[in-house]
């Protein structure tokens, strides 16, 4: 983690549960390879990656980070903003996790394949940055 924002570090060394701070660090890592954007705070206790603008169908719009992840006390969460639902083939392959709409959750990246987590990260940042997004996370497929 030799260039990541000092807000970053300090986010990331607050973290008292040492395998989400060993975690948060990989990430960083990897959420910056697939991206090709650096990390930053994105909101309280989030760390995000590049940036992308939505618009639903029912007007409402904003911008989001385009990849993201918060080290929890229970697990990291991952978040997948195009729905857990568009990556169920990877997803599978990628070892021990459970899933919300759009969150992944792990509590352990040393039990998981980062080859795949990675591609799933890259996909998911693709999808949202190629233009206005209009879908929630539900509505992933």
């Amino acid at each position: 983690m030799a260039d990541v924002d000092p807000e970053v570090r300090a986010l990331i060394e607050s973290v008292q549960n040492p395998v989400r701070r060993r975690d948060a660090e990989t990430l960083v890592e990897l959420m910056s390879r697939a991206t090709g954007q650096p990390a930053r705070i994105a909101y309280s206790g989030i760390i995000g990656f590049g940036t992308y603008h939505y618009h639903y169908e029912s007007g409402r719009q904003g911008d989001a980070p385009g990849a993201g992840f918060a080290p929890r006390k229970p697990s990291t969460t991952i978040y997948l903003n195009d729905g857990i639902a568009s990556h169920a083939g990877e997803l599978d392959q990628l070892g021990p996790h459970t899933t919300g709409v759009g969150c992944l959750y792990v509590k352990d990246l040393e039990q998981v394949d980062l080859e795949v987590l990675e591609r799933v990260v890259r996909s998911s940042y693709e999808t949202l940055t190629a233009g206005t997004f209009g879908r929630r996370a539900r509505e992933g497929d």
